[in-house]
This record gives C-alpha cells, sequence and structure tokens, in this order.
C-alpha cells in the first residue's frame, strides 16, 4: 500500500503482524500499578472497542500484558509501517487542504527527531501526548483524510469522537485534553483515567498538534537567559548559567546558552536523550566526572567562552559539587519535568537511571520519598548559592511547588500576594513584565510544502517587516524588536530546524497580524507554498498558570482560568483552523488550564480575513486581563491597542493611592 491508502485505511481491516518492542527506541517508563482488577478488564473493554469482535481473542492477551508491562495499553502492533514525519502538505490525501495541514503537524509531533517517546506517542515532558495509543492515531487521520471544509472533526482526549457538519469558517478540528471535573485532577487522577483509556495529559502543545521540536523553547529561553543576565547588570561573556534537564523541552537550555553567549552547564540522568542532544549539536561536551567538570568551566570563565556542557548525572551533585568548590554561578534555574515528579519527571539522587526506573514502578511510595529527599537536598544547595550572590529563577517547571510540598527550604520569610515563594517564577521577573504584559509572545509557523528555501523566504518576510515597524514603535518596546530581529537574522545560521521547516518569533498582534499578512500576500503570489500559524501555549492570552505564565498576576486572580477559556472560544468563531484546551501543562495535571491554535494561510481572502481577526483577539485578550491586573506594561499596550482599532473598547483600572490604604 502507498503513504497515501495507508492513511485512508485507518485502522486495518486484518490485523497486522505483532512488532517487536526495540530498544534503542527512547520509551517512556513503565506506569506505576493503579487499577484494580475490574477496571484492568473496563481498560481491557476500552481498547478493544475499536476493533471488530472477531479480534478480541487475540487482542486481549497483548493489550492485557501491556497493561502489565508498562501501565498502558498502546496497541504497538498497529504502529504504523511508513517513516513518521511531516511531509509536503501535497502529498497527503483528502478534500480539504486545512485537514491535510492538520496531519502534517500531527506526524511532525511523533517524528523519531522530535518525539521524546515517540513510540508511546509522547512528544516531551514525559507524558505529553498526541493520543494515548496507536488506534487513535490511525483513526484520526483517516477522519482527516475524508473531511470537507463543512466539517469539523471533535477530539475528546486524544479519542476521534466523530465528524460532524460545520461550515467553512468553523474549526477543522477542536482538541480537548484531561478536561476533568475540578475534584478529579489529583496526579493519581491522571495516572488512573490514563490506563483506563478515557483522558490523556497533552501538556501543552503536544496534544494540540503545534510543536516545532526544541526550537520552540530555545528562543523562550534565549531571552530568558539573556534578560536574566540584564537584571544582574552582567555581560554574558564568561557567566555561568547552571541547570538541569536536556529532555524534549529542557533540552533546549544549552544551546539557547550559546546563542545568549554564557557558559551553560546543564545537568541529565537520561544518557539515551544526553547522547542524542549531543549528536544534534545542541550541547557542546558530555562529562561523567565532577572534578574534570570544574576544571572545565573554570576554564570556560576565566577565556569567556561560548560553550555548553551536560553533566550526565543528577544536577544535586553539581550544585554542591560547586559550591564546596566556590565557583561562581551566575544566574541559576531548572527544567526537569516537576510537573510530573512520581513518574519519571524528576530523579533522586544517589540512585541509578535504572534503579530509579524500577523502584519508581515497583516502589511508588519509597521512591516519592527519595524524590522529596533529594528536593530539600537541591533547594539547599541552591540557598548556599544564592547567599553568594546567585540570581536563581523558577523557570514554570513546578520545582518551587513540589519543592515547598516536599518541605525544602523556599518559602519567602516574608511573602506577600504572589510572592510566596523565595524565589521569583522567571514569568514574574522577566517574561510577564518584558514580554506578555507588552503582547510579545511566542508566534510560530510553519512551511507546508517542508521546503528549505520557503523557510529562508519566510525568514526574510519576518525581518523586513520587523525593520520596518522598529522605525515607529514606541520606547517601551524597542528592546523586544530588537532582539527578535536579531534572533530571525541568525536563525538559519543557528540550524534550529528539528522535523518541519518552521520558525518561532517572539511578536506582539500587530508584529503577528502584518508578518501572517505578508505570507499570505507572499503564497498568493506564488513565491511560497501555505503556511501554517500557530504559538506556544505559553503565551499572552492562552494559558492560565497560576505559578508560571500568570504568576505576574497580583489582584487576587492568577487561580482563575477565564482567559483561556474565552482564549480558545474567541479564536473558534474568528477563524482558526483547528483549536485546543487542555487541563495540565508544564507545571503538571491540575495546576493549568492552557489552549492553542493552528490557522492555514493559503493566500486566499477567506485567510486574510481569519488572520487579521483571531489574531488580533488572541493576543489583546491577555494584554486587557493583564492591564485589568494594574500591570503597567499591559495597561500601556491595551490603550495603543485601542487607539489602533476604534471597535475595541477595554474597561481600565482605576489606580488607588497606597497612602489612603
Amino acid at each position: 500500500m502507498t503513504f497515501q491508502e495507508q492513511i485512508q485505511q485507518g485502522i486495518p481491516t486484518e490485523l497486522p503482524q505483532p512488532k517487536a518492542y526495540e530498544q534503542n527506541i527512547n520509551h517512556a517508563p513503565k506506569r506505576k500499578e493503579i487499577l484494580t482488577e475490574e477496571e484492568k478488564k473496563l481498560a481491557l473493554k476500552n481498547a478493544l472497542r475499536y476493533f471488530e469482535p472477531k479480534f478480541h481473542a487475540e487482542l486481549i492477551p497483548e493489550f492485557k500484558k501491556e497493561l502489565e508491562d508498562f501501565g498502558r495499553i498502546y496497541m504497538y502492533r498497529f504502529r504504523p509501517d511508513y517513516e513518521m514525519k511531516a511531509r509536503d502538505i501535497a502529498e497527503y490525501p483528502g478534500k480539504s487542504e486545512q485537514a491535510k495541514a492538520i496531519m502534517l503537524m500531527i506526524q511532525n509531533n511523533l517524528d523519531y527527531a522530535v518525539a521524546q517517546h515517540p513510540h508511546e506517542l509522547i512528544t516531551y515532558g514525559g507524558n505529553g501526548a498526541v493520543f494515548s495509543n496507536w488506534a487513535q492515531y490511525l483513526l484520526t487521520m483517516q477522519y482527516l483524510s475524508e473531511m470537507t471544509d463543512e466539517q469539523t472533526l471533535v477530539m475528546y482526549s486524544g479519542h476521534p469522537m466523530g465528524l460532524f457538519p460545520s461550515h467553512k469558517d468553523a474549526p477543522r478540528v477542536v482538541v480537548t485534553n484531561g478536561m476533568m471535573i475540578p475534584n478529579y485532577s489529583k496526579p493519581d487522577d491522571w495516572e488512573k483515567f490514563n490506563a483506563l483509556g478515557v483522558s490523556q495529559y497533552g501538556q501543552m502543545t503536544a496534544g494540540s498538534y503545534m510543536y516545532i521540536g526544541p526550537q520552540g523553547i530555545v528562543h523562550g529561553t534565549t531571552i530568558t537567559v539573556l534578560n536574566a543576565f540584564r537584571k544582574i547588570n552582567k555581560e554574558p561573556k564568561g557567566g555561568l548559567f547552571v541547570t538541569s534537564g536536556l529532555g524534549g523541552m529542557s533540552g533546549a537550555q544549552p544551546k539557547a546558552g550559546n546563542i545568549a553567549g554564557c557558559v551553560t552547564v546543564c545537568a541529565e540522568v537520561n544518557p539515551k536523550i544526553t547522547k542524542i542532544r549531543h549528536d544534534q549539536k545542541w550541547v557542546n561536551e558530555i562529562h561523567e566526572n565532577l572534578n574534570k567538570l570544574v576544571a572545565r568551566v573554570r576554564k570556560a570563565q576565566e577565556n569567556k567562552e561560548t560553550v555548553s556542557l551536560a553533566y550526565l548525572g543528577n544536577i544535586v551533585d553539581v550544585w554542591e559539587k560547586f559550591d564546596e568548590e566556590n565557583l561562581r554561578i551566575d544566574i541559576g534555574s531548572d527544567q526537569t519535568s516537576l510537573h510530573n515528579p512520581w513518574a519519571g519527571g524528576y530523579y533522586p539522587v544517589g540512585i541509578s537511571f535504572e534503579e530509579s526506573n524500577k523502584m519508581m514502578a515497583e516502589n511508588p511510595e519509597l521512591f516519592k520519598e527519595k524524590v522529596q529527599e533529594t528536593l530539600r537536598r537541591h533547594a539547599a544547595a541552591i540557598n548556599k548559592h544564592t547567599d553568594k550572590g546567585t540570581y536563581f529563577f523558577d523557570y514554570g517547571n513546578a520545582f518551587l511547588l513540589e519543592a515547598s510540598r516536599a518541605g525544602a527550604d523556599v518559602m519567602n520569610p516574608n511573602p506577600t500576594l504572589g510572592r510566596e515563594f523565595k524565589f521569583p517564577s522567571y514569568v514574574q521577573d522577566i517574561m510577564g513584565p518584558m514580554c506578555f504584559d507588552y503582547g510579545f509572545g511566542p508566534f510560530r509557523w510553519v512551511c507546508a510544502s517542508n521546503n528549505p528555501e520557503d523557510l529562508q523566504k519566510t525568514d526574510d518576510i519576518a525581518c523586513k517587516v520587523l525593520e520596518e515597524m522598529i522605525q515607529h514603535s514606541p520606547s517601551e518596546i524597542q528592546q523586544q524588536m530588537k532582539d527578535n530581529i536579531q534572533w530571525i537574522k541568525g536563525a538559519q545560521e543557528n540550524k534550529l530546524v528539528v522535523g518541519s521547516q518552521a520558525r518561532i518569533l517572539y511578536a506582539d498582534a500587530e508584529g503577528r497580524m502584518k508578518i501572517a499578512e505578508a505570507f499570505n500576500n507572499a503564497i498568493k503570489e506564488g513565491k511560497i507554498g501555505p503556511v501554517v500559524l500557530g504559538r506556544d501555549h505559553h503565551d499572552v492570552s492562552g494559558t492560565d498558570s497560576p505559578y508560571r505564565e500568570t504568576s505576574n498576576i497580583y489582584d487576587g486572580s492568577r487561580f482563575t482560568a477565564d482567559m483561556a477559556i474565552h482564549n480558545v472560544i474567541g479564536d473558534s468563531f474568528r477563524g482558526a483552523t483547528w483549536v485546543s484546551i487542555h487541563n495540565g501543562g508544564g507545571v503538571g495535571w491540575g495546576e493549568v488550564i492552557n489552549g492553542g491554535f493552528g490557522m492555514l494561510l493559503d493566500g486566499t481572502e477567506d485567510a486574510d480575513r481569519r488572520l487579521k481577526s483571531m489574531l488580533f483577539w488572541d493576543v489583546n485578550n491577555g494584554i486587557s486581563r493583564r492591564s485589568w491586573a494594574r500591570n503597567e506594561g499591559a495597561m500601556f499596550a491595551i490603550k495603543r491597542a485601542m487607539e489602533a482599532e476604534p471597535k475595541l473598547k477595554v474597561t481600565l483600572p482605576n489606580l488607588v493611592d497606597e497612602n489612603l490604604l
């Protein structure tokens, strides 16, 4: 069968042969056993409903073994034989160009060069899934190959509920992930309902088909690192940045450190992912000996090198060793997957990677105890460095939240609302006041032709737009504009593409609309092929996350999720090609509500109309909320937006004299 025929087939009419478990693939850790005997039967029944009854007798023992061995039913037998990667949009079968664009993006999320655990359909974060099993993937791709622009595909936590009649301006796909009743959003609830096959953790861009490999977070991390050094009034050259994690998201850190121009030390316990990042040249060197690492760092500091050093081992050992050696750390953070601390997101110190994985599955209570002991040690070591002048920030991975739950010394001795922790979230001090409040966030695009020449042309178009805009932009956003022009000029040189021909750029609503309009005109004129627009959920409007995206909201509303819900509703009727809303994200299940979108530009007047309507709302919804919270930058930005668009009229806050209070 051709690639197109396999897509159109969906779930095969005859059972494919079982597939061997490939040891060389980076697999998800075994999930802990959480189902009762009755619930295990229910999990099997739920999985078998994708298949005709004549196959059940053969599949039951196989699915039962997967549940026992891995804690989940992945249906490995049904992995497709074709290469999993984003192709030219013209290679996908179908009646709708928009649906073909979504197929392209789904396959990019599962590309072996992009996905963290591709055989388990997990893109990043240890559990950020596109689907729960391979039957869902096959059925979804089949539906997308059949649908017209008068239908909408409805996705329930990885499950394709079906095609429903709609209209050309409706989203082609509506995605929800993990939208639990609030009282059922604890970590063990995810373990249980995911094992049953009825809910999944879509993370952020994983479950919304908009991940573009580590490039997305490289840009955000570069901006974060540059601005962290600006906060301490130090040039990055010769400065030391210490952090941890080399996974799907965190793997961007050493590359970002190199672009910023500092010395980066990043610890990682997983040998496979460490090797992958080194092979990809996202990290320059791997070290396994702490004494040699210390000597190498001293040399790099003295020579003001730009270099990234991976330490294959536990980050706690690095913080403690650098303290003993009195090595000066300028800025520090952590990007282990602490949203998922008990299932592979964070590993205990003093126990090997292999032993930890075994303990995680077979003795989860002891594993939790060891993780919390490690968090206490981790925080204690960081405190020793911050006492010497290190600037440490939480990188939005729930480090401070989980450390506080473990009883670590991370609480502010003089807490105020929103500043309960000793250390700030990077959003509180850097991304919030410097970017999000002004409407700057991670706008991204993918060249659906999969042609590198198209990507170069879009880079040039975007750069030209920004250079024209900066001539008239106010002083308040000049630095943001300069950083982005510098970024886009170096994007090709930094070899950031992994998977699809994609780019990310921090832009405000005006920048996003002007760049998108310029792309659409170039498509219309035949200069480039179609382009998919999107963004990270980690943005101005899409996410309500009290310890990350909305951590610089101080009016008491940071635990509300109205903004994220309104964002996805508004995007839906303003022209998005697909929309998504998730429970859970970078900080964990039950800790955040986040949403995203995708939009196909095809050179038509319809696309021009939709992009102007949707992108304006997608950004200004969040600026309005931030302005109402009395954020100074957001008040400036929303007033500017109202001057530019007479139809916009936003409620502005009246400020109270503190002396009166």
